[in-house]
Formats: structure tokens, C-alpha cells, sequence
């Protein structure tokens, strides 16, 4: 009868070691297959994926389970390899090392690049860092006429119009947009380098990219005094 006991007491306590590993390893596995749900998501959303659109998505998950998972996915894409992840325009997106882009582009038979000219280089920055800003005051910064230059930006989607300036005219404002981060790696405009590190790598004079006051031509018009009396139009109408 002892001996039997002790047999039953011994399986019982092996079935219920067992069972307390069983719950240890299930949020494990759980953890596992949410890191796994968000690397999909973020490899398969065409723009990055933001914090809000991941907690959208899994909103029945809470919260700081998904940060945790997030947390150790980024850890995982520290190891060398041909992909990272990385945060980009307020989000997170899976994209192939920079050093190895010359090997993606054969995969496409791209012969060149589309990079952009220097001009374009300098007007691209000078929106970045003074917008929003109308064409007249870059060419005022950069001293020559930039429409031609403004023209190629918004046909890659690097700059955008963000409305009218009220002054004479109303001419369009320019600013760039979630593409110009997306190009350059950044996450926000307040990752841009410093004024002037990048008025040096432009051959600007760093006071180009310093706050300025605007020039006569682009103060708003005053209004009309109401009691002042009607001009008379010189000379006479045939």
C-alpha cells in the first residue's frame, strides 16, 4: 500500500510540475507569435507602420504586451543580416541595408540611380529647414530662379503645397512632406542635422539658412483707410 502511494503521490506531483511548465511556456509562445504577427504587419504595410496603426490592429492585445514584442523584434533585427528594421516618418518599416542597395537594383536590371541634382539638393534643404516658404523667398536664399527646381521636387513627392501666404499675389507655400522622411531615413523633421553642418556639406553661407525678415514685396497689403478720400486717376480717358 506504501509502495503504491508513493508511486501515486510521485506521478501526481510529476503531472502537476508539468503542468506548471506548461503555463510558464504558453505566454512565452504567445509573446513568440505576437512578434511574429508584427513583423508581418510591418513587412507587408506599404508605408511605415505607426504605433497607432499597430495598436489598431491589435487592439484585443494589450499594450504593453505589443511594446514588449516590438521591443524584442527590434533586438532581433540588430543581428547582421540583409534587412533592418528601422523608424521612419513617425513609424517602423523593414527595408534592405543601405549598403546593399546596389545589389537590389540589379535584382530590377536598374542600370542608375534617379538622384537628385545639386541644385535640387539645396532648394530641398532650404524648404526643410525654413518652411513653409514660398518659391520667391528660396530663390532669395539661393540667389537664383528655382521654379524648374520646385517643379521636380513635387513630381517626386518630396515637397508639397501647404496653402497660400498672405501677401501680395498669395503665392503657394512649399513644405516637404512624409516622403522626403521616408527618402531620407528620418523619423522627424527634428532629426535633420544641424544648420550648419548641412549649410557646409551645401556650400551655403550658414547665415542663408538663419531667420531672416521678410522683404518689402512680401508684406501683407494694408487695408484700406475707409475715410480717406477716393484717388483721382491721372490724366484723361479717350
Amino acid at each position: 500500500m506504501d509502495e503504491k502511494h508513493d508511486r501515486r503521490e510521485g506521478q501526481e506531483g510529476r503531472e502537476g510540475q508539468e503542468g506548471q511548465e506548461g503555463q510558464q511556456a504558453a505566454p512565452n509562445r504567445a509573446s513568440a507569435e505576437l512578434k511574429a504577427i508584427l513583423e508581418a504587419l510591418i513587412f507587408a504595410s506599404p508605408e511605415p507602420l505607426t504605433p497607432k496603426g499597430i495598436y489598431k490592429i491589435l487592439d484585443t492585445e494589450p499594450r504593453e504586451d505589443v511594446q514588449a514584442a516590438l521591443e524584442e523584434l527590434k533586438q532581433d533585427y540588430e543581428r547582421p543580416g540583409g534587412l533592418q528594421l528601422v523608424e521612419v516618418a513617425g513609424g517602423y518599416q523593414i527595408v534592405t541595408r543601405q549598403d546593399l542597395h546596389e545589389w537590389v537594383r540589379r535584382l530590377f536590371h536598374e542600370r542608375t540611380t534617379q538622384k537628385l541634382s545639386v541644385q535640387a539638393l539645396e532648394t530641398l534643404a532650404v524648404i526643410a529647414y525654413k518652411q513653409p516658404l514660398t518659391a520667391l523667398e528660396v530663390s532669395e536664399i539661393r540667389g537664383v530662379n528655382t521654379s524648374g527646381v520646385l517643379n521636380t521636387l513635387l513630381e517626386r513627392h518630396l515637397i508639397k503645397i501647404t496653402g497660400r501666404k498672405q501677401v501680395v499675389g498669395r503665392p503657394f507655400l512649399y513644405a516637404t512632406t512624409k516622403e522626403f522622411l521616408i527618402r531620407f531615413g528620418l523619423n522627424d523633421l527634428n532629426e535633420l542635422p544641424k544648420v550648419e553642418d548641412m549649410a557646409e556639406a551645401l556650400g551655403f553661407e550658414p547665415p542663408l539658412l538663419v531667420e531672416r525678415t521678410p522683404s518689402e514685396d512680401l508684406l501683407p497689403l494694408e487695408e484700406p483707410d475707409p475715410e480717406a478720400p477716393p484717388e483721382t486717376p491721372s490724366g484723361s480717358v479717350h
